[in-house]
């Protein structure tokens, strides 16, 4: 492709997504900005539930007033993925789930409910206190990739809630 073409279609994109009716979901009077400063979760259990509510809340801001409340509960598992000879682990599965409801604040009612799930691996072959620190990172990992994938979740159902 030349770079005349790849040009034109740089340039012709946003024009295209304009016409479309495309708009970001957090610009100014998206349906999303609704979700911003106004969401109080539940108070967080351990430290997994206190990884996802600080990321949650970094991308979100802390719901003061609420509008809505988010309850939400954790689930990691632990799987080896490779084993030596000798049977010793060298690497690990962090499987995690969230199940999370938005609920409004005055009502009570539900309005999004869901499941997301997702893992992250590390490394079991170095020292002891590698290990632990790889393991307590890939946890902060995936604390992080799984509060993104509520807060999309509730992205994509913004425009349905109420204001």
């Amino acid at each position: 492709m030349s770079s005349f073409s790849r040009r034109s279609v740089i340039l012709g994109l946003p024009a295209a997504l304009a016409a479309c009716g495309f708009s970001p979901a957090f610009a100014p009077g998206g349906a999303a900005t609704r979700l911003q400063n106004s969401i109080l979760l539940d108070e967080p259990v351990g430290r997994e539930g206190f990884l996802f509510n600080r990321h949650f809340e970094g991308r979100l801001g802390r719901g003061s007033p609420a509008r809505y409340g988010l309850s939400y509960s954790i689930s990691v598992d632990e799987d080896a993925i490779a084993i030596t000879e000798d049977n010793v682990i060298t690497r690990f599965n962090l499987l995690g789930s969230v199940k999370y409801a938005l609920r409004d604040m005055q009502s009570k009612a539900v309005l999004v409910s869901g499941k997301v799930d997702n893992f992250t691996s590390y490394s079991a072959s170095g020292t002891t206190v590698a290990t632990q620190a790889a393991q307590r990172d890939a946890e902060a990992r995936l604390m992080i990739i799984l509060a993104d994938q509520v807060i999309n979740k509730l992205t994509a159902e913004a425009g349905a809630l109420p204001a």
